[in-house]
């Protein structure tokens, strides 16, 4: 088994997917929170250094109050460009900083806290600018401050960083828990599969133990156990077959052989050697008739339908073979009383053979006279046909297996030129060919078999 094909490597592969998506999502939102924040930071910073100058101009009253102010950026500025000021006015002596008119020239155009590239070696830098109305003691000016993003910058990149990390660990870490995880929780399917090798063909009756099973596999090891339960009635019925087979070929194959070998024995005239042959092509004829049956039931196993269907009346069908059986019957002492009807697609030549079968059926297991009832009933989604005899009752046990092939309820298992125990077994054939089943019932001194057709729907 490949490892792409191991249901604990595709969960864990899976686990590693789902905490990359989560971990994912849970880091951008965490990204886009901190970047927030700390632009929130930065402009808060940059409008307080701003703060600080702007209100030494508007309250100062000394008559040295530029130099004071510049004292004052002077001090603010001298921690290695992180902060920048810039002062333009008209007054000579209230101007500050390098390219101060253009700054505030482009400052002017814009509201709020603005990203220019002012810093250190062209650096971008947060930059806010604030009019100071003029008073008594010096003229209307605008002032600018800047704070460096470097820092800020640092910071967000570190953070991604170890987010990165902290993701890649954690999905290889969830992905060697989902493993170890889903193989534990798989290790019922693994005793599963090592219980099921055990079973074979010297010990087909050994089963799944279903209480040790989880519940999610208890209806899989119910459906497994069923499956071993129809395959060993399958293997117990093939058993039966082979030896019913050889059973019913064995005898005119012997007859073949005996009779070959006393012919041969000595010379023999004409009428003698007509009289062996048609004995030999008797029972050739019924080896012929055993694997033609055969190789019929083989193709209806294989699901061969009826195809040249045509609508007809069941009961019609019904008296066609009743007549063609009357010396049978006359010999036999009794009748046929058909009753119902129904009209339904059937292929005549199959159906035919089917009621053929069950008509001699009931004649060969009548109890001596009487009357023999074909019915034909309609039901739902069917139509049934059934043929009940007078008999003596049969088990519930052997009831169920006279469809079975070469299945006689006579232990003594006769073999006559017409019965070689297939005959119920094609009607079962015939009936599943159209859709339909079969059934039998024995009670009250009568028998009753017969099957069913299927109806076509009605829209």
């Amino acid at each position: 088994m490949t490892p792409r094909n191991s249901i604990a490597i595709r969960l864990a592969l899976m686990y590693a997917a789902v905490a990359l998506v989560v971990f994912s999502l849970v880091g951008v939102a965490l990204h886009q929170v901190l970047s927030r924040e700390l632009a929130r930071h930065q402009h808060e910073q940059v409008q307080g250094r701003l703060e600080d100058v702007r209100y030494l101009l508007v309250h100062g009253r000394s008559p040295q109050l530029a130099i004071r102010a510049k004292d004052k950026i002077a001090a603010l500025v001298s921690n290695g460009g992180e902060t920048r000021f810039w002062m333009w006015s008209d007054d000579p002596a209230f101007r500050w900083g390098e390219g101060a008119e253009a700054i505030a020239a482009h400052m002017r155009t814009h509201s709020g806290v603005v990203d220019l590239p002012v810093g250190p070696g062209g650096s971008s830098m947060a930059v806010l600018s604030v009019d100071v109305p003029a008073n008594d003691i010096r003229a209307g000016l605008q002032l600018i401050a800047a704070v460096s993003e470097a820092s800020f910058s640092r910071t967000l990149r570190a953070f991604e960083t170890a987010l990165a990390l902290l993701t890649v660990v954690g999905v290889v870490s969830v992905g060697l828990l989902g493993f170890w995880i889903a193989r534990l929780g798989l290790r019922p399917v693994q005793q599963l599969s090592e219980d099921a090798q055990r079973i074979g063909p010297d010990n087909r009756g050994q089963r799944l133990e279903l209480p040790d099973l989880p519940l999610e596999l208890s209806q899989l090891g119910g459906s497994f156990n069923a499956a071993l339960d129809r395959l060993d009635a399958a293997y117990r019925q093939l058993e039966t077959f082979n030896a019913d087979v050889a059973h019913e070929l064995r005898t005119p194959l012997a007859n073949l052989i005996g009779q070959t070998q006393v012919t041969l024995a000595r010379e023999r005239d004409a009428p003698e050697l007509r009289e062996v042959l048609q004995s030999n092509l008797e029972e050739l004829e019924r080896l012929r008739a055993i694997v033609a049956d055969m190789l019929f039931l083989a193709r209806a196993e294989q699901g061969e339908r009826a195809h040249r269907l045509a609508e007809s009346s069941l009961a019609q069908e019904v008296e066609k073979t009743v007549e063609f059986f009357d010396v049978l019957l006359e010999d036999a002492g009794m009748q046929v009383e058909v009753t119902g009807d129904a009209v339904a697609p059937i292929e005549t030549s199959l159906f035919r053979r089917a009621l053929s079968n069950l008509l001699q059926n009931a004649i060969q297991h009548s109890t001596g006279g009487g009357t023999i009832v074909a019915r034909i009933e309609r039901q739902a989604d069917r139509a049934e046909v059934s043929f009940s005899n007078p008999s003596d009752p049969i088990p519930p046990e052997q009831l169920a297996r006279l469809f079975d092939r070469f299945y006689r309820v006579d232990a003594a298992r006769p073999n006559s030129g017409e019965n070689h125990g297939l005959g119920l077994a094609i009607v079962r054939a015939v009936a599943a060919m159209h859709g339909g089943t079969v059934f039998a019932r024995s009670g009250q001194g009568t028998t009753t078999i017969g099957f069913a057709v299927g109806l076509p729907s009605k829209r």
